[in-house]
């Protein structure tokens, strides 16, 4: 292939036909010029990818040959050789940009295995830059800056424009979704796009604490305000003016820290733990919760004049199943995030392992698949994961939990793959070639499933 040709230029006819030789028989397709000016003239129009260069010839020498090959093609990757080499030849052709040096003579073995090494590290450079491109396309479908929320799907537009509309906005609003949907993401992009942004973003989970510790950590305490206070501390509300402060899990709030929430947004003043000194406030609230707030109120468990002073905006995240067509962009981000964290090769997902990330239900939204997506990283070794580990680590998750009936792995696969191609089909409206388009197979694989399941 053209992007493995090896450019050798070797003014030794003996020594360049025996490299030649040598390489070819390695499998590499090889260009091979006694001089460096008909080398130049052939890659004018042609890509190589490395280059065999002797030092001394003439009328060009080796390492004015490299400096004009790299600058018309700086993704060169070359070996320079020589019998006369010095240390500074060796560190100025490195400077040049050649990747190795080799001093004749060599045997053939070990041309060949610095030859492998070259391409191994274009191999790895390639792969990077697959990646790089990938996180550049998948940065440019985020559609919020300075945040990572991702999605196409008309639900997911309408939440960015909400966000684009209110942003600006003093108002509070009350950020609502299941566990796993990014609402602390949304809390982050609000504050990124409003006058607020050069200021503090202070987020607290509401859920985690009791009331006295979180109404220390609000607001604060004066030095002896209680036992272990043995020095005054600044609160979130404090620690936040004239920026926002995210109050996570808002839902959890007792009855009594409330009371004392409410007090904060009417009259946007509040005294620390055990002080007396009132403290005005200038901070935006925005509030999360995965609870059914109004249900709550019904149950006199949440007050409805707080309520109604966190919901002045109401922003409401769809549930991933419910924004399907999101879950490839969201799977192959967290795969490029996974390969650039632990420096792997890049992985991508089979046709049908994609479909059956999208007809699973994820009780546990975008936290679950990403959860999933490092795992399946983490244990695959083959660079495409297939459905049968796909659907092995899906059926450990909780449909299996919910099914009363736990089947054997084999008998899982084969009933969720039927489920697939069942899908397929209708939605094909029977047409096994597209049917098989759908699920990534080809038709005369489809043939074979279709029969293995008794579908024929």
């Amino acid at each position: 292939m053209q992007h493995e040709m090896v450019l050798v230029i070797e003014d030794n006819d003996t020594m360049r036909i025996g490299i030649e030789e040598s390489l070819v028989r390695s499998g590499y397709i090889v260009q091979a010029f006694a001089a460096a000016p008909a080398a130049f003239a052939f890659c004018k129009t042609n890509t190589v990818a490395a280059a065999i260069i002797d030092l001394k010839m003439e009328p060009v020498n080796g390492l004015d040959a490299l400096k004009e090959l790299r600058a018309m093609q700086p993704s060169l990757e070359a070996i320079m050789i020589s019998a006369y080499g010095t240390v500074e030849d060796a560190v100025t052709a490195m400077q040049l940009g050649a990747s190795d040096f080799l001093t004749k003579p060599f045997s053939p073995e070990e041309l060949r295995f610095r030859v492998k090494r070259i391409f191994e590290n274009i191999t790895a450079k390639r792969k990077l830059e697959i990646l790089t491109e990938q996180n550049q396309l998948l940065r440019e479908q985020i559609q919020e800056p300075n945040s990572e929320i991702i999605g196409n799907s008309e639900k997911m537009q309408n939440v960015f424009r909400l966000i684009n509309q209110v942003a600006e906005s003093n108002s509070n609003v009350l950020i609502t979704g299941e566990s796993g949907t990014g609402k602390e993401l949304v809390a982050k992009a609000l504050h990124n796009k409003s006058t607020r942004s050069s200021m503090p973003f202070i987020k607290i989970n509401c859920g985690v604490l009791n009331e006295n510790l979180l109404e220390s950590e609000l607001f604060g305490h004066e030095k002896g305000a209680f036992t272990g206070a043995v020095k005054q501390k600044k609160g979130r509300f404090e620690l936040a003016e004239k920026g926002t402060l995210f109050l996570d899990e808002i839902g959890d709030v007792s009855p009594g820290m409330q009371l004392k929430l409410l007090r904060v947004l009417q009259e946007r003043e509040f005294e620390r733990v055990g002080g007396e000194q009132t403290i005005a406030t200038d901070v935006r609230i925005l509030a999360a919760t995965n609870k059914d707030i109004p249900k709550l109120i019904r149950e006199s468990k949440f007050r409805e004049d707080l309520y109604y002073r966190l919901n002045v905006i109401p922003l409401s995240l769809p549930a991933l199943r419910e924004r399907s067509e999101d879950i490839p962009l969201l799977a192959n981000h967290f795969l490029a995030q996974q390969a650039a964290k632990n420096r792997g090769a890049a992985r991508s997902i089979s046709p049908d392992g994609m479909i059956a990330l999208q007809q699973y239900r994820w009780p546990g939204n975008i936290r679950e698949l990403e959860n999933l997506i490092e795992r399946l990283f983490v244990i695959t070794t083959e660079e495409i994961i297939n459905l049968e580990i796909i659907s092995r680590h899906l059926f450990s998750h909780s449909e299996v939990e919910q099914n009363t009936e736990l089947l054997p792995l084999e008998d899982a696969v084969n009933r969720f793959e039927k489920s697939l191609i069942e899908k397929a089909l209708q939605k094909s409206d029977g047409v096994k070639n597209r049917a098989a388009k759908i699920l990534g197979v080809s038709p005369s694989n489809l043939f074979y499933k279709l029969e293995k399941h008794g579908l024929l």
